[in-house]
């Protein structure tokens, strides 16, 4: 797909359009048994991985209710500006948004524990502790404040760090250079010296294009070269210290979701359940065909970080979570989330990696 066609689609920018149109949609539409409902995201409209994941899971529901519950997609800007779906359906201007909870610091800085942190868990890692670690049910009071129900509906998987214009040898290059990056990754990157910007999706290419920025994270491979990245960087940098294993929330109204059925609500937890599993999947297994394409065919130059680097990332890295914890709540999902990190991590080392690691010797790399 092109990338000018996402970006269009995007319509980002368009707050006064949206804003207009938000206020022509009630929410939700209930007619004779059955109900319409809006899904706001922070994605361009049908963005593979990010914005196919969310038609996914709206048009599960919907098959899985034989058509009672229907929702219906709206891209960023369509409704509401990407980073308004929070207070969109907070407010119940619609009723669900498909995001990344780290969008939501200015909210409370615990959202982002329910998305990635610096040093934070895998995909694996992340799902055992909402669905066996209490993650969710700290997810569900942090939300009751807010009047949303949170369910896991993605993963990214381990992220890369991001483009940059211009090579980066040691932690002195990366001093004062304008980086994208949002969550407490960004506040990581400026307790060592990075001019950090958030910026929704679509905006990143035209600043990196503008010079507006001089690097940015998104996502990985797939989505990278969706975007067209390598046309105005051609460094790529790894591992992202900060994005483990990306989760993807589907944030629900808690008036829409306390008029579910049981029944219902249980079909939600399973269509987000589906999609959490598939969108992985489909991360992975398109990651590794994007990155050999921008490889092998767009000339980009794949690095790890310097180690000096990592190191004061590792470094800063407590801090930064600590600042998270700004009352009871946040120090109680700040401490259950460490705690349940490293409970998982002593496994997570042996497992996965020694064996990737000895099949890549046995193989040949």
């Amino acid at each position: 797909m092109d990338r000018r066609s996402f970006l269009k689609k995007a319509g980002i920018g368009s707050a006064a359009a949206a804003s207009a149109a938000a206020a022509s949609f009630p929410t939700p539409a209930i007619s004779q048994g059955t109900m319409e409902l809006k899904m706001v995201t922070t994605w361009p409209k049908n963005f593979p991985g990010l914005g196919t994941g969310a038609q996914r899971a709206a048009d599960r529901i919907t098959a899985l209710t034989d058509g009672r519950i229907t929702v219906k997609v709206f891209a960023a800007g369509e409704l509401v500006p990407p980073f308004e779906s929070f207070d969109a359906v907070s407010q119940g201007t619609a009723d669900m948004y498909h995001a990344a909870d780290y969008y939501w610091l200015g909210k409370h800085t615990a959202y982002a524990f329910f998305c990635a942190v610096p040093l934070g868990m895998t995909y694996a890692e992340q799902s055992a502790w909402i669905a066996y670690g209490g993650g969710q049910e700290l997810w569900d009071e942090l939300g009751a404040g807010f009047n949303i129900k949170s369910l896991l509906c993605g993963n990214t998987g381990t992220q890369m760090a991001g483009w940059f214009k211009n090579e980066v040898k040691s932690l002195e290059d990366l001093k004062g250079l304008k980086f994208r990056m949002p969550g407490l990754g960004g506040e990581l990157m400026r307790q060592i010296g990075v001019n950090v910007i958030n910026l929704p999706g679509g905006e990143i290419f035209p600043a990196l294009q503008s010079g507006a920025i001089d690097g940015a994270d998104w996502v990985g491979p797939w989505n990278d070269l969706a975007f067209g990245f390598y046309k105005v960087a051609k460094n790529y940098y790894y591992p992202n210290m900060s994005e483990g294993g990306a989760a993807i929330g589907l944030g629900i109204n808690k008036g829409v979701w306390d008029k579910l059925s049981p029944t219902d609500q249980e079909i939600f937890k399973s269509a987000a359940a589906a999609e959490n599993s598939q969108f992985y999947a489909d991360f992975n297994a398109n990651n590794a065909k994007s990155l050999n394409t921008l490889i092998n065919e767009h000339g980009v130059k794949v690095s790890h970080f310097p180690d000096d680097i990592i190191d004061a990332l590792g470094k800063a890295a407590p801090d930064v979570l600590a600042s998270a914890a700004t009352d009871d709540i946040g120090k109680r999902i700040h401490d259950a989330y460490l705690k349940s990190r490293d409970d998982y991590r002593g496994w997570s080392q042996v497992a996965e990696p020694a064996y990737v690691r000895d099949r890549a010797r046995v193989l040949g790399s």
